[in-house]
């Protein structure tokens, strides 16, 4: 199972880590140029932790921090 949240829907993503290379125009420079762009995953900062459902049940969920710092789970 992937690491999603259940409360905010945070999920991996995909971008890019670019590199440049050069002096730019401001410092007397012919501006920077892109040399690379490699592909990465932005990943969430996403806790298994114990969640209080309303029913009473305690279960183990993939929480996003900022949820949990939110406080939009009830810990159990």
């Amino acid at each position: 199972m992937s690491r999603i949240c259940v409360i905010t829907g945070k999920r991996p993503k995909v971008g890019g880590r670019i590199i440049h290379k050069g002096v730019s125009k401001k410092a007397g420079g012919i501006g920077l140029q892109l040399v690379k762009n490699n592909k990465r995953v932005f990943r969430p900062n996403v806790q298994k932790i114990r969640v209080k459902l309303p029913s009473g049940q305690v279960k183990r969920m993939w929480v996003s921090a900022k949820a949990i710092k939110a406080g939009k789970i009830d810990k159990g």
